[in-house]
C-alpha cells in the first residue's frame, strides 16, 4: 500500500512572516534559549495549542501540528481580529472604521500576527494525542505590539515597576462552581451572532451552606482532588481547594507570583479546569452569580504587595515590632482607591458580576475603602511583616486577568510615586462600589483609562461593553423581565462560556 507524498510550497506557507521574531527583536535571551529547547523536543509532540487572551478574558486558540509549529515559533501565526470585535454574545460590536481605534490594520478585518512566548510553553498532561499549550503575544504586521493586546498592557506596567526598582507580587484566590452535567451538550437552538442558546442543564453537587464543612468538600473531592493533581502537573502553584458556601462552590488559592505569571496562570487555570471537568461529565463555571437555585455569588480576590527589587524587602511591611502596614502600603492603597471607580469595569466587566456587589450580601465588598479586617470594604489589609499585603476583593472570577491586574498595578504605582488625583473617602462616608455595568461603564468612559490602556483599547472595550449592555437591556424590555433577579439572558450569555 502506498501513501501519496503531498509537498507543501514554503513560499505560500501563511503561518506568519519569515524571521518575524528576529527581524523585530521581539525576544529576550531567555526566550531564545527556551525556543531552542522546544525545537529539540517537538518530535515528541503531535499538536500545539497556540493561545491568546481576548478582551473578555477568554482563551482563543488555534491547534497546530507540531511540524507547523516548528515554523510558527519564530515566524508567528496569522490570526483574525474577530475576538477583538465581538462582544460576550458574539455580536459584532466594534465599527472597523471607528476613528477612536486608530488601528489601520483592522480595516477589512485584516490579520494580526500572534508570536508564541517560549517561556509559557508546556505539555498538557494526560493528553492523547500529545498536545502542548503556549501563550502568544499579539503584534501588528509591522512588528509593533498590537494596541488591543491586553497582555501587552500588563507587560508595560511590569516594566514601569522595574524602572522604579520595584517588583510587584500578586496572588490568586478564586471562587467558582462545580456542577454535574445532565446532558452532554446544550444543543445549538437559538445560537447566532449576538444570540446565545440555552445554557447547559446541570445539577448541584450538594446542598451547600455549611462553610468549609469537610463533608461538603468530600462530596466534590472525587472531581476536585484529581483536578488539583492535574493543575499541579501543569506547574500551577496551587495551594488549596476549599468548599465555600454555595452548593458545589469551590475556592482555589495559589502561591504568590509575578504579575505576568499570575495572569498567565489565571488564564490557564480557568481554561484547563473547564476542559478537565467537562471531559468527566461535569461543568465548571466562573460566572459570578449563576441562575441556579440557592447559588451564592463567587468572587476573585487579588492579593498584592511590592518588593524592593535590590534588597527583596516587602515595602508593605511596617518597621518595628508592632508590625502593621508601612506608609508605602497606605500610599499604594490610596492609589487603588483614587482610580477604583473609573477602572472598576476592568475587574467586574459583565452585567452579571454586579449581582454580587449588593449590600444584601453581608460579606460582599460594597464600600470603596480600606480596612485591616473588614470584609465589607473593597481593600482588606492582611498579614504583617514579610507577609503584609493588600487584598482587593472586588473582582469577578471571569474578568480578563491581564487587564484586572494591570489596573491594580497602575493605580497602586500612582499612589507609590506621587499624590493620587483623588482623596481616599473617609471610612464613615465611603462610597458604594458601582452597582451596575452601566454605572461602571459611565465612570470608565469619563475617566482616565486612556492612561493605562491607550485610546484604541479603551475605545474598543467601551464599544464591546456598550453592545453587551444594550443587548441585555433590550432583552429585558422586550420580554418584560425584571432585572432585579438573575435573568435567563445572563445564564445563556455567561454560564457556558465562562
Amino acid at each position: 500500500m502506498y501513501t501519496r507524498a503531498w509537498r507543501s510550497v514554503a513560499a505560500q506557507d501563511a503561518v506568519g512572516t519569515p524571521s518575524f521574531v528576529a527581524d523585530h527583536h521581539l525576544w529576550s535571551e531567555e526566550q531564545f534559549a527556551a525556543a531552542e529547547q522546544i525545537e529539540a523536543d517537538l518530535a515528541h509532540l503531535d499538536f500545539v495549542r497556540l493561545v491568546f487572551c481576548d478582551p473578555h478574558g477568554l482563551a482563543r486558540s488555534k491547534t497546530l501540528t507540531a511540524d507547523t509549529f516548528a515554523s510558527v515559533l519564530r515566524n508567528g501565526m496569522n490570526f483574525s481580529p474577530g475576538p477583538f470585535l465581538f462582544d460576550t454574545g458574539h455580536a459584532l460590536a466594534v465599527d472597523l472604521g471607528d476613528p477612536g481605534l486608530g488601528v489601520e490594520e483592522l480595516a477589512g478585518a485584516g490579520n494580526f500576527i500572534l508570536v508564541p512566548d517560549p517561556l509559557t510553553f508546556q505539555l498538557l498532561p494526560d493528553t492523547q494525542p500529545r498536545t502542548a499549550w503556549v501563550i502568544g503575544d499579539e503584534y501588528l504586521r509591522e512588528g509593533t505590539c498590537h494596541p488591543l493586546s491586553s497582555r501587552a498592557v500588563l507587560r508595560r506596567l511590569s516594566d514601569q515597576y522595574t524602572a522604579h526598582g520595584y517588583t510587584p507580587v500578586t496572588g490568586l484566590e478564586v471562587e467558582w462552581y462545580l456542577t454535574r452535567l445532565l446532558q452532554e451538550t446544550p444543543g445549538n437552538t437559538g445560537n447566532g451572532f449576538g444570540l446565545q442558546g440555552e445554557a447547559p442543564p446541570v445539577a448541584a453537587m450538594n446542598a451547600g451552606y455549611q462553610f468549609n464543612l469537610d463533608a461538603r468538600y468530600d462530596s466534590v473531592a472525587h472531581i476536585t482532588d484529581p483536578l488539583a493533581m492535574h493543575l499541579a502537573a501543569l506547574g500551577l502553584p496551587l495551594r488549596s481547594m476549599e468548599h465555600e458556601s454555595g452548593p458545589g462552590q469551590v475556592e482555589s488559592t495559589f502561591s504568590p507570583m509575578s504579575a505576568l505569571d499570575t495572569a498567565d496562570a489565571m488564564l490557564l487555570f480557568r481554561t484547563a479546569t473547564k476542559r478537565w471537568c467537562a471531559r468527566r461529565g461535569h461543568h465548571a463555571s466562573f460566572m459570578s452569580q449563576p441562575r441556579l437555585d440557592a447559588f451564592d455569588p463567587s468572587g476573585w480576590h487579588l492579593h498584592q504587595s511590592v518588593l524592593d527589587t535590590e534588597s527583596g524587602r516587602n515595602l508593605f511591611a511596617a518597621d518595628g515590632p508592632a508590625g502593621g502596614l508601612s506608609p508605602q502600603a497606605k500610599a499604594y492603597a490610596d492609589g487603588l482607591l483614587a482610580y477604583s471607580r473609573e477602572l472598576f469595569l476592568l475587574s467586574v466587566p459583565t452585567v452579571n458580576g454586579y449581582r454580587r456587589l449588593n449590600s444584601r450580601h453581608a460579606l460582599a465588598p460594597t464600600r470603596m475603602d480600606w480596612s485591616m479586617e473588614d470584609r465589607s470594604v473593597m481593600l482588606r489589609m492582611v498579614g504583617g511583616g514579610t507577609g503584609a499585603h493588600i487584598e482587593n476583593r472586588s473582582g469577578e472570577p471571569c474578568a480578563n486577568p491581564y487587564l484586572a491586574i494591570a489596573a491594580q498595578l497602575f493605580a497602586g504605582l500612582t499612589g507609590l510615586t506621587g499624590t493620587p488625583d483623588a482623596e481616599r473617602p473617609a471610612p464613615a462616608t465611603g462610597r458604594h462600589v458601582p452597582q451596575s455595568l452601566g454605572e461602571a461603564l459611565t465612570a470608565f468612559t469619563a475617566g482616565r483609562a486612556d492612561q493605562l490602556l491607550g485610546r484604541p483599547l479603551a475605545t474598543c472595550l467601551t464599544r464591546l461593553k456598550e453592545s453587551e449592555l444594550r443587548r441585555y437591556e433590550t432583552w429585558c424590555a422586550t420580554t418584560g423581565t425584571s432585572p432585579d433577579q438573575v435573568t435567563a439572558w445572563e445564564q445563556r450569555e455567561y454560564f457556558e462560556a465562562y
